[in-house]
């Protein structure tokens, strides 16, 4: 990518002056899209399908609460292709009152992360339950290294990834490269993608080979999908996968499914709203997983395991799950990460996944602090 360097300018100065914007790089893309606006350029919703009949860039927390709201950015200025500073003036937009300094994120040490997991496997056999997403905070000291840079050091080292840098009111800062497509317009068709089992990266593997617990886990996932499919009348559709998808440190089970876009024109965002969280992030049954994690994951997720991307820019839908990704505040960037667990978790391996899944977001952190 060209100008690096004035890229990243730009960008710090966007986050100096607390200018609301979204920056983001498609999978396989080296063009940097930026969309920026007014603080008055920004609308909040309490219902995921309030996005219907709506553009912008969204950024959706998993769980609504009034402090998480669904947030939509409406494009004052919206670039495909940014690649110079004069394409934007800075100095006509608006900022907005940034986000009040919160407590310093509290680490949650192995031992406690361990006992939760084996509570959760204990529940999962015992109860109604068949999968649930267990997630963690991981603290990292904040440095003087330049935001900018370390976006773009971040999409050189996740090029298959949706590599996103995203400042907004409410939410405040958070960066991520995340591999889950949650739904995308694909000519007369739309996409979603079933994405779950994790292992190590292993770039001189000729094939992968996947556990009875991450193949179950994947299914788990696929079923769902035609669940909602079925909800929406969607009975046609095809597949692809699953297959091994490679994404920064780890490699992941997925599955594509492609069905006629115009089933669901006039209501996407209901669509979506029933979705929204899938087994991915959430767990089986949904509800019941949902409540699970409210009581014992220990903290609010916030934007964390929602989804982000274009909302009806250009007639794009380009949504993704907000994975591999982290929140950034004055002092701290703090990770999250997390693991599907079901009745053939254990815990030591979870801990690890967790540890692998947030190397991609370590590996550049840890880079500039040489």
């Amino acid at each position: 990518m060209k100008n690096n360097t004035k890229i990243a300018a730009v960008l710090d100065q966007l986050l100096e002056k607390h200018i609301a914007f979204a920056a983001w790089f498609f999978p396989q893309d080296s063009r940097m899209g930026l969309l920026a606006g007014n603080a008055s350029d920004v609308e909040f919703f309490s219902e995921f399908n309030r996005l219907n009949g709506e553009a912008g860039f969204v950024f959706a927390p998993f769980r609504i609460t009034d402090q998480s709201p669904v947030i939509l950015l409406k494009p004052k200025v919206y670039l495909e292709d940014f690649y110079a500073e004069e394409q934007l003036d800075i100095d006509s937009l608006e900022p907005f009152e940034p986000v009040q300094e919160t407590a310093a994120c509290k680490f949650q040490s192995k031992e406690d992360y361990l006992k939760l997991i084996g509570e959760t496997i204990a529940a999962i056999r015992e109860g109604a339950l068949s999968k649930v997403i267990i997630s963690r905070r991981i603290p990292v000291k904040r440095t003087e290294t330049s935001i900018g840079t370390t976006f773009l050091q971040l999409q050189d080292q996740t090029p298959n990834a949706f590599t996103f840098l995203v400042n907004l009111p409410l939410a405040g800062l958070w960066m991520g490269a995340t591999p889950e497509v949650l739904i995308q317009s694909e000519g007369e068709n739309f996409e979603t993608v079933s994405l779950a089992g994790t292992q190590v990266r292993n770039p001189d593997a000729e094939e992968y080979y996947w556990s009875t617990k991450d193949i179950e886990e994947q299914a788990f996932v696929s079923r769902y999908m035609l669940d909602v499919f079925f909800n929406f009348d969607i009975h046609q559709y095809k597949t692809r996968g699953p297959e091994t998808l490679e994404s920064g440190k780890v490699a992941h089970l997925k599955t594509s499914f492609f069905f006629p876009a115009n089933k669901i024109a006039d209501c996407l965002g209901n669509f979506i709203a029933d979705l929204h969280p899938t087994p991915a992030v959430c767990g089986l049954p949904k509800d019941l997983a949902a409540e699970y994690i409210l009581n014992n994951e220990g903290y609010e997720r916030k934007y964390y395991t929602g989804y982000l991307g274009l909302w009806r820019l250009n007639q794009q839908v380009s949504l993704y799950v907000n994975l591999r990704s982290m929140e950034i505040t004055p002092e701290e960037y703090i990770l999250y990460a997390g693991g599907g667990i079901t009745a053939r978790s254990v815990p030591e391996k979870e801990w690890d996944e967790t540890n692998q899944k947030a190397g991609t977001l370590l590996s550049v952190l840890n880079k500039n602090r040489r």
